[in-house]
């Protein structure tokens, strides 16, 4: 293809995409700079795959051992692919930056429709603050294992270390996504390339490093299930579950870039549908696999480790100390990619609900950086949120611990309300499906992803042991219970409510003009009205949106 067609391509898809975002009422505030690679990049990149198993493995391994960490994620991943299918075939109808309470108020019945974009919409913005804290803190987590391991693990770190180590991934995290979209957009295929590398680097180097001793046979790797704690063993691998679902997790990322994709009502369903399924088999052949062939047989020595983190312990006793400070570097950059791409997300959701004007303070968070085009406020308010969120770790582990549930339980309630009403309203929403559609396949799948996501998010309440105290709770329903509960105290407050003057997606589009609708009305007999509206607006025949100022 010459230079000229694919200039006059891209043009053509940029027009396309300008003109479908303002007929959902919206006008074009970002730049396009993502390419449909790296729309995917983004999703992929927070999912991180090996970084992100690494710091959620203390949930599989007790929870049954090798069975949860092969069988556990075979069985969830695909019920999330079932859901990235139905929010792929929203994304694809409605691409758009408020993404998923956008959706729950297109085609929700009126009479519900701003009280459910509302809560979605709260629901969607803790859940992604949630999900930069969980992937930052498993951050500094990595961090302080890597200072254990080149100590010889004579050095255990506090809670306060960890924290202050913490605060500055969050803050350089923000500095980050300030940055143009152009350079943010690039660094998305340095992210999955890396990723990618990591794990095939374990595939390869785990089995030849792991001495023979440590080597399991493949009756114990894909047949053994231990249950460190005290729920029935049904339980624990229901509870397994939280690995996989956290790491495959929050792939609604690609809808909040809708606004700065190309193409994006083909590129952002494909981008959910590739993530999630090259990071479900990937994960499960390369990651869990090899580890559970290659980890040893003394679970509870790699649950209750000095260094805090159980692949850390597994690549010290196959690599040594250099080569797993080697490896484990490498993780570390990883998994704070997996930060940068998280808050990237977060703050574009962010800034889409204030544009609507839910959010509090949503008039200094609605504004674009004149010289950066991305919306630097929203990017320092998620970053506070995050760093509040981190404070958890002083009421104890297992409060900490609850972000990493928060994550899931809050992005499901955003997820589920959408996918429902559109099925549940179908006979007055008027749903038009893009171009991506599941065809007669989309209900079933609506019906199982909903009903899946309710069931995990309410098994994900319960504490670690049936046998707990205020310290070693499950924090997750006080934390995502209390952000709710006020978030619709401040939908009925008497006078100031949202109940009063929240009304959904507010269009910030006065009107939009197509060709095809100058032609309908040309038929009509009103072609000269219909001409010098055009003149006066500006158009000559193209599709122009025409913006409120």
């Amino acid at each position: 293809m010459s230079t000229d067609n694919r200039k006059e391509r891209r043009a053509a898809i940029a027009k396309s995409d300008e003109g479908l975002l303002a007929e959902l009422g919206y006008k074009q505030e970002f730049q396009r700079a993502f390419t449909p690679l790296e729309v995917f990049g983004i999703a992929f990149s927070i999912v991180g795959l090996l970084p992100s198993i690494a710091s959620v493995l203390f949930y599989s391994i007790p929870n049954g051992g090798p069975v949860a960490m092969v069988w556990g994620w075979a069985v969830a991943s695909v019920f999330i692919l079932i859901i990235g299918l139905s929010m792929a075939e929203l994304a694809s109808a409605a691409p758009t930056s408020g993404g998923l309470y956008f959706w729950a108020h297109t085609y929700s019945s009126p009479e519900w429709r701003n009280l459910l974009a509302w809560i979605v919409g709260y629901a969607n913005t803790i859940g992604s603050i949630a999900s930069v804290s969980s992937i930052d803190w498993g951050a500094a987590v990595q961090i302080m294992a890597a200072a254990g391991i080149g100590s010889d693990e004579s050095f255990t770190p506090t809670s306060a270390q960890t924290f202050g180590v913490y605060v500055g991934v969050v803050l350089s995290h923000a500095v980050l996504c300030c940055l143009g979209t152009r350079v943010l957009a690039r660094l998305q295929n340095v992210y999955v390339a890396l990723n990618i590398l990591l794990c095939f680097v374990v595939i390869i180097a785990l089995p030849i490093a792991t001495p023979n001793e440590l080597k399991n046979s493949a009756s114990y790797a894909l047949g053994n299930f231990t249950n460190l704690y005290d729920w029935p063993n049904g339980f624990a691998f229901i509870l397994s579950f939280l690995a996989p679902l956290w790491t495959i997790c929050s792939f609604d990322s690609s809808v909040h870039i809708s606004e700065e994709a190309s193409n994006a009502a083909t590129a952002v369903p494909w981008a959910i549908i590739w993530a999630i399924s090259i990071a479900g088999i990937l994960g499960l052949v390369s990651v869990n696999v090899v580890l559970a062939f290659c980890m040893g047989q003394d679970l509870e020595g790699l649950t209750n480790g000095s260094l805090g983190q159980p692949m850390a312990q597994i690549f010290l006793n196959s690599f040594g100390k250099k080569g797993t400070l080697a490896m484990w570097s490498f993780i570390i950059l990883a998994q704070y990619m997996m930060g940068s791409s998280m808050m990237l997300a977060a703050s574009r959701q962010s800034f889409a609900f204030a544009r609507d004007g839910a959010l509090p303070f949503s008039g200094w968070l609605y504004r674009m950086n004149s010289f950066t085009k991305t919306p630097v406020n929203t990017v320092w308010f998620c970053a506070a949120g995050t760093i509040a969120l981190g404070a958890l770790v002083f009421a104890g582990t297992q409060a900490i611990n609850a972000v990493f549930a928060i994550s899931i339980t809050a992005l499901y309630v955003a997820y589920s309300i959408p996918i429902a009403a559109r099925w549940i309203w179908r006979k007055e929403n008027g749903w038009t499906p893009g171009t991506f559609s599941l065809g007669a396949w989309s209900g079933i799948c609506a019906f199982i992803s909903v009903t899946w996501m309710m069931f995990v998010s309410i098994v994900f309440f319960f504490p670690t042991t049936k046998h707990t105290n205020a310290q070693d709770m499950n924090y997750t329903v006080v934390v995502l219970g209390g952000v709710l509960i006020l978030s619709l105290a401040w939908y009925y407050f008497p006078v100031y409510g949202g109940v009063h003057w929240f009304e959904g997606p507010v269009p910030n589009v006065d009107k939009y003009v197509t060709r095809q609708w100058a032609q309908q009305d040309d038929e009509e007999g009103k072609a000269d009205s219909i001409e010098q509206e055009k003149k006066d607006i500006g158009i000559m025949g193209e599709v122009v949106p025409v913006y409120v100022r």
